[in-house]
């Protein structure tokens, strides 16, 4: 009874301890099938399907930087899962076209609108989305399907897929490797400062949103003031134009006294009638 004791006593302080955080729901996969299963989620979140594909191939080589699994056939194995995901994409692309993408892509939240924006950034950047889109969530599920609607040649896609599986595996596996039995120390640093982050951005935004509401309240007086002056001129406008009336009336009625005729009262004409004067008919 003593043996098999100390055996699994011995077993339990060899084993390295449970990885933490989202890393540990992963932990299963990785124990069962190995790097089987990093194959599988890489290749099938590169032609489109929104799975765990970046976070297990992490995942994985912390396992490999605690012994859990070999670092080499980690990376060898991802590096080729990744590139025959894409080239699945590139072929859904290629011979499906556009409407078999927008068909299909609401599934995978990759509307018309994405598309579009996607198609338009590709015809511009076509070699350096490839390299790097891995790097970027959303581009790493649909650069090969893109790549395949736009027409771009298939050994261009290819180099340049290959490069960027390249960096994106040796990224990842390289800084989980070395994290190995310090990533229980190192996640917990993360999750602190990442709260620190939060607040100092939490703090930016508040801050962010009394500055433009003060830079509103210093804009109305200025409004204000211009519709006064406005008023002002308008009223300035009318009492000239009432002066110009007044000033015009009072003009004619003065010609009128000085020839000599009654306001209201006709003038009097070379064949106008006295009344004063006697019939002689």
């Amino acid at each position: 009874m003593t043996l098999p004791v100390l055996m699994t006593a011995a077993a339990l302080v060899s084993s390295p301890p449970p990885l933490p955080g989202f890393l540990n729901a992963l932990s299963s996969p990785l124990q069962h099938f190995g790097v089987w299963a990093i194959a599988l989620l890489i290749m099938v979140e590169d032609f489109g399907i929104p799975v765990p594909g970046e976070t297990i191939l992490i995942a994985g080589a912390v396992y490999a930087g605690t012994g859990r699994l070999n670092v080499v056939a980690v990376g060898v194995v991802a590096f080729l899962a990744a590139i025959i995901g894409d080239n699945i994409g590139f072929a859904i692309g290629h011979f499906g076209g556009r409407a078999l993408a927008l068909r299909w892509g609401k599934y995978v939240f990759l509307t018309e609108e994405r598309l579009d924006k996607a198609e338009q950034f590709f015809d511009r950047r076509g070699a350096i989305v490839i390299t790097f889109a891995r790097f970027v969530e959303g581009l790493r599920q649909a650069n090969g399907i893109i790549a395949g609607i736009t027409g771009m040649h298939w050994l261009r896609f290819l180099a340049f897929n290959a490069l960027g599986a390249a960096l994106w595996v040796g990224t990842w596996v390289s800084l989980g490797y070395l994290a190995g039995n310090h990533i229980t120390t190192i996640y917990h640093y993360i999750t602190l400062y990442s709260y620190y982050v939060l607040i100092a951005l939490a703090v930016l935004l508040i801050g962010y949103i009394a500055w433009r509401r003060r830079r509103r309240r210093r804009r109305r007086p200025p409004a204000a003031a211009t519709q006064a002056d406005e008023t002002d001129e308008t009223r300035s406008t009318e009492q000239v134009a009432e002066t110009a009336t007044g000033e015009g009336e009072g003009t004619a009625t003065g010609e009128s006294e000085a020839a000599g005729i009654a306001p209201g009262e006709p003038a009097a004409g070379p064949h106008s009638r006295d009344r004063h004067a006697p019939d002689k008919s």
